[in-house]
């Protein structure tokens, strides 16, 4: 069963009880009768007009027969029929209003006279669908059996073919062939109510043709969904991004300075304070909330064995935790895990916050039918706050009566203990690459920690920090993550996973297809490049350059203020990603190829001594 329902998906999602988050707007355009500039231009070149898109109007135009089509997505757009589509409706077309464009129309004719002295034929206004961030919603539903989705598709004529192309190989072979996760179904989660979504298609409808900023949050349906703490951290200057719908610390603005970041392509107003978070977390010792990050519990006679299954890497020892990879039948990643054990049947699982809904449908369409393993999204019912620094284990120890050494606590042990008079479940782990704990607690903990961790730190010289220094702490690390790194287009050989893989296992998903790619190596490679930058940073999808060639193309990247370099992660063909030779390779940024070198280990810490010591 796939639901193509268009305008009316909603109602079609409501037959089997889901409510999928797509919204109809009405859309307006404008054909003019003939025009000579048309004819001239089609008569002296031989070929019709350019669609365009002029930015500043928001509009866009195109040669339609002899004259032209304007639309345009303005600013007070219009949702039609937010709750129910009428059955009844026969794609009539909807009731013109051009004052609610004559805005954008106006600069359309402005900057393209000609419109202005052409008559207008015909102004068309009708409905189509968007989803919250305007992608289409394809994949299966979770929870149900071979229902699909393929909807949300505004732009039909653009985008069906390779919408039904993905759904086609994904249906038939189990995998879409190429990476979908931008247009994922899964990418929403209960979260995505009728009015959440009512907001954010009305936000992306007035956005359509803008220019969007690497570091903007926009401010549509914001607050829907906080944590205990969230009023603490805003209180010290917090600046929050939205995950997964769920706000979380990006940087903190110090007393004094506006908690509001400039939107631009180059470094921001936050950059200093982002480098002193940093500071603190590699001299002294930080804090950073990590409940966007998400959780699951496995339980059951079966776990040990699912774990396995399911997980590329060997499960672990009780009271041990492993990263651990997970792989599809194609050997494709398609997520990355700290796995923890606290006994032969109850395991937690940390994992990628915005994938929650995409792991759970592949977690639960792989249970064993004998009902011996279940598994739990905890979400927001486990909470978490994580502690890095050399000075972090002598915070923790003071508040606990556990034994906290290298030798009693060992990096990537995981156990249960009390925090003053809080239960927690801690593991020391930490994404910074620093020694660090992850401490998960329930909600109505969530405050008491925080303050408790507050007060204890201040003679530790404890500093808040968030999602921004995380990543410029991770990258000199070379931590890659989900949806940039990891994804189903990559093996784990090909991702610098491979480490993680443990092939001698019998039978776990992706086995062969692991195996066939260690064997036969990889086309391309997983590199960390050091780059001579001026005031901007890499930000995705970059090209790399080697020899005057574009060969590859960086995934993630950014500046790592402790080892004062400009990094990016990226993949090249596995037969240059051993030219260490300086600046054997380019990256264009802003459009200038900016020298960069292959940087064969991370710059902090290559040993590990840090996080294990």
């Amino acid at each position: 069963m796939v639901n193509a329902g268009g305008l009316w998906a909603r109602e079609v999602g409501r037959m089997v009880g889901i409510e999928l988050p797509v919204l109809a707007m009405e859309h307006m355009y404008l054909l003019t009768d003939d025009m000579p500039e048309v004819k001239e231009f089609n008569e002296s070149t031989g070929k019709e007009i350019c669609h365009a898109i002029d930015f500043e109007g928001e509009i866009y135009m195109r040669q339609e027969r002899g004259g032209m089509l304007m639309g345009t997505y303005e600013q007070g757009g219009i949702p039609w029929s937010p709750v129910d589509t009428p059955w009844d409706f026969g794609h009539e077309l909807l009731p013109p209003d051009l004052d609610r464009i004559s805005d954008s129309l106006a600069v359309g004719f402005e900057h393209c006279p000609p419109f202005a002295e052409a008559g207008i034929k015909q102004i068309i206004n009708g409905p189509f669908t968007f989803a919250p961030d305007g992608n289409p919603l394809i994949g299966p539903i979770r929870g149900l059996t071979n229902y699909w989705t393929a909807c949300g598709v505004m732009a039909g004529f653009s985008q069906g073919g390779g919408v039904g192309f993905a759904l086609a190989n994904w249906i038939i072979n189990g995998n879409p062939g190429f990476d979908v996760w931008g247009m994922d179904v899964a990418r929403y989660g209960d979260w995505a109510t009728l009015a959440y979504t009512n907001a954010k298609v009305r936000e992306n409808y007035s956005r359509r043709f803008r220019i969007s900023y690497p570091n903007e949050e926009l401010p549509a349906a914001r607050n829907h969904l906080m944590t205990p703490i969230y009023d603490r951290l805003k209180e010290r200057g917090a600046v929050f991004g939205q995950s997964y719908g769920l706000e979380h610390a990006l940087w903190f603005a110090p007393e004094g300075v506006e908690p509001v970041e400039e939107i631009t392509f180059k470094r921001s107003n936050a950059f200093e304070h982002v480098a002193e978070e940093c500071r603190a977390v590699r001299e002294d010792v930080g804090m950073i909330e990590t409940s966007n990050f998400a959780k699951y519990k496995v339980t059951g006679s079966g776990a040990r064995d699912w774990i396995n299954y399911i997980f590329a890497n060997q499960a672990p020892k009780i009271g041990r935790m492993v990263l651990a990879p997970m792989l599809n039948y194609e050997g494709g990643l398609i997520g990355d895990f700290t796995v923890g054990c606290l006994g032969e049947d109850e395991f937690y699982v940390i994992g990628t916050g915005i994938a929650e809904e995409y792991h759970m449908r592949w977690f639960e369409q792989h249970l064993p039918e004998d009902g011996s393993v279940r598994i739990d999204a905890l979400g927001l019912g486990l909470l978490g706050l994580s502690i890095a620094g050399p000075k972090s284990r002598a915070l923790l120890q003071k508040l606990v009566r556990d034994d906290l050494s290298n030798e009693a606590l060992k990096f990537m042990d995981i156990r249960k203990m009390d925090i003053g008079m809080i239960p927690a479940l801690v593991g020391r782990v930490s994404f910074t690459g620093d020694l660090g704990y992850e401490i998960w607690v329930k909600p109505e903990y969530q405050i008491a920690l925080f303050d408790l961790l507050m007060e204890t730190g201040e003679e530790f010289g404890l500093k808040l920090f968030g999602g921004r220094a995380l990543k410029s702490l991770s990258m000199e690390k070379a931590f890659g993550s989900w949806s940039t790194e990891y994804r189903p287009i990559y093996g784990p050989y090909e991702a610098a996973m491979g480490r993680f893989v443990s092939v001698q296992k019998e039978d776990f998903i992706g086995r062969e297809a692991a195996l066939k790619e260690k064997e036969e190596g990889s086309k391309m490679k997983l590199v960390l490049l050091d780059i001579e930058v001026n005031d901007a940073d890499v930000i995705n999808d970059e090209p790399i350059w080697h020899d005057g060639k574009t060969v590859g193309w960086v995934t993630s990247g950014g500046y790592a203020h402790h080892t004062q370099k400009s990094l990016a992660l990226g993949y090249v063909p596995s037969e240059v990603a051993t030219d260490v030779a300086a600046n054997a390779f380019e990256v264009e940024i802003m459009g200038e190829r900016r020298p960069a070198t292959l940087l064969t280990e991370p710059p902090f810490d290559p040993k590990a001594e840090r996080m294990r010591g």
